[in-house]
């Protein structure tokens, strides 16, 4: 069963990320600007990583052009933002308003901590994360989105590093029933 992690980041935080995942499940990593799209049809299932930018995944658009193929695939998808893990709904936005909702559906999502550092914004990112911080009602989210955070940790990647091996074992013993010799033909 071959799989393969894509990623698209801005800052770092989703590279990190998929860089572990790859090591702990052995599996190559791809920026999704350097994967070789024609390649897509030969894996298993595929794991995808976006940091979000401006209420939207970052990789929507790579997203939106390989769809057509993802939807054949079992595909895990591991989203990067500094949005509280308590706000469903405005994650859920994030999902919404970049991916149709068959798709949505018929993915594992994971919803995993990132990182503000402001030095290292440009200066329309900055001027944006200023401008969300004056909007924002909530004084600790003020504070952090003009401080910056770091939640990103490696820990953060056990559920969907769980998931991804638990689909792959369901998978394995589906095939060694269907090729064991001498064994009667059994439905999955």
């Amino acid at each position: 069963m071959e799989g393969v992690v894509i990623y698209k980041g801005k800052y770092g935080a989703t590279e990190q990320y998929a860089q572990w995942i790859g090591s702990a499940l052995l599996l190559p990593v791809v920026e999704a600007g350097e994967f070789v799209n024609s390649e897509l049809p030969k894996y298993d299932f595929v794991i995808l990583g976006s940091s979000v930018y401006l209420g939207k995944l970052f990789m929507r658009k790579w997203l939106k052009k390989n769809l057509p193929t993802l939807l054949n695939k079992k595909v895990f998808l591991f989203v990067v933002s500094g949005t509280s893990p308590d706000q469903k709904a405005k994650l859920d936005g994030y999902l919404a308003g970049s991916l149709p909702r068959e798709a949505i559906n018929r993915t594992d999502i994971h919803f995993l901590p990132g990182r503000l550092e402001i030095k290292k914004l440009s200066w329309f990112d900055r001027f944006m994360v200023k401008m969300g911080a004056r909007l924002s009602k909530y004084a600790d989210v003020k504070g952090q989105m003009t401080t910056g955070y770091d939640r990103v940790n490696q820990q953060n990647i056990i559920d969907l590093v769980k998931a991804v091996t638990k689909f792959q074992k369901k998978d394995q013993k589906r095939v060694s029933v269907f090729n064991a010799p001498g064994r009667p033909h059994v439905e999955p």
